[in-house]
């Protein structure tokens, strides 16, 4: 959940698949039909469905009348498209509340209007973690937006559990953990306490788990990602998926492709994660869709496409599904959401 598919380099051809997995070729993506592209310019990430299923909250690059990431909602066909952050700043990470008529985002708007620089070349390929970020809560419509955040550092990455309950990423501690906070901000506690960055956390469909991409660090590797996150700054090239409880109790690892796996999230019947992987490209630069149990067993692939498909969301009812992908770009790093019907 941190920055949007563009960052991640894209559009290398598929190669040797990784042993083990269910799938292959063009039946890979047998489970998704009735495929439709929902944007069509610009980044497009992080699209995820309202309770009612109805809409989708997602963020959107599109300069240079949007030069970076805003949060717009939309119905799940693609119509009545509408921004509901500031138009300042730079944003991540929408979703919404339980009762449909709220949602949370994180923005940089109170540090400064403009959008915050990106880093160079010098550091090689690196994430920012903007201090600038807080979360925010407001109307569905953006309206009566309140700060929920205050702390110094990264604060963003919020999802919320099916009893308003939030779950969110920070570096207010020096490393990036978890955390989680009532809906309105109160009763923070962290949940997480490995050296390493631990993020981009979903709840089960009963809020009992929570989902997320990690990896722990030592040596010095850990001294190298903790400089660098004092810069503001995080090199996500080794990520595996993670499951705990939802007070950070019994953490245990998913995955252990030894690849970049992130974006992880529950199927509705809360025994099955999907997520997004580099794990069949030798280069690491083409992403596909997974799905694994939670314990560990029955890998499949579910996409094939030769590009980036990241960011999957089912709806409630496991009907649908929602993800970003660059295929189809009406330009090469073109990145757009697609909605498809789940079999």
């Amino acid at each position: 959940m941190l920055g949007t598919p563009a960052l991640w380099p894209t559009t290398v051809p598929m190669s040797v698949a990784a042993g083990g997995l269910q799938g292959s070729g063009s039946e890979v993506e047998r489970h998704l039909t009735n495929i439709r592209q929902l944007t069509f310019t610009g980044e497009n990430a992080e699209a995820y469905f309202s309770p009612d299923n109805s809409r989708l909250i997602f963020q959107t690059t599109r300069p240079p009348e949007l030069p970076c990431d805003q949060i717009f909602t939309m119905k799940v066909d693609g119509t009545d498209m509408r921004r509901v952050s500031t138009g300042t700043g730079r944003t991540t990470c929408g979703f919404f509340y339980p009762d449909n008529a709220h949602i949370l985002f994180a923005s940089t708007h109170l540090r400064s209007p403009e959008c915050p620089p990106k880093p160079g070349n010098e550091r090689g390929y690196v994430w920012p973690v903007y201090p600038g970020y807080d979360i925010f809560r407001a109307n569905a419509d953006g309206s009566n937006l309140q700060r929920l955040t205050s702390e110094d550092g990264y604060d963003a990455e919020a999802t919320i559990g099916p009893d308003g309950r939030i779950v969110f990423t920070s570096v207010r501690d020096g490393d990036m953990e978890i955390y989680s906070m009532n809906g309105d901000g109160s009763d923070v506690r962290r949940l997480t306490r490995r050296p390493g960055p631990d993020g981009g956390p979903f709840f089960s469909p009963d809020g009992k788990q929570i989902v997320f991409r990690g990896r722990a660090e030592e040596g010095t590797e850990l001294k190298n990602f903790l400089g660098l996150l004092k810069e503001g700054l995080w090199r996500p090239t080794l990520l595996e998926i993670f499951v705990m409880n939802s007070d950070g109790t019994n953490v245990r690892q998913v995955t252990k492709l030894g690849k970049a796996s992130f974006a992880p999230y529950f199927h509705p019947d809360g025994k099955r994660i999907i997520f997004s992987s580099n794990a069949q490209d030798p280069k690491g630069r083409d992403f596909d869709l997974y799905m694994i149990n939670v314990d560990g067993t029955g890998l499949e692939r579910i996409t094939s496409n030769p590009t980036f498909d990241g960011f999957p969301m089912f709806s409630r009812d496991g009907k649908r599904l929602v993800f970003a992908s660059n295929r189809n770009g009406a330009k090469e790093g073109d990145t757009n959401i697609f909605i498809a019907d789940w079999r």
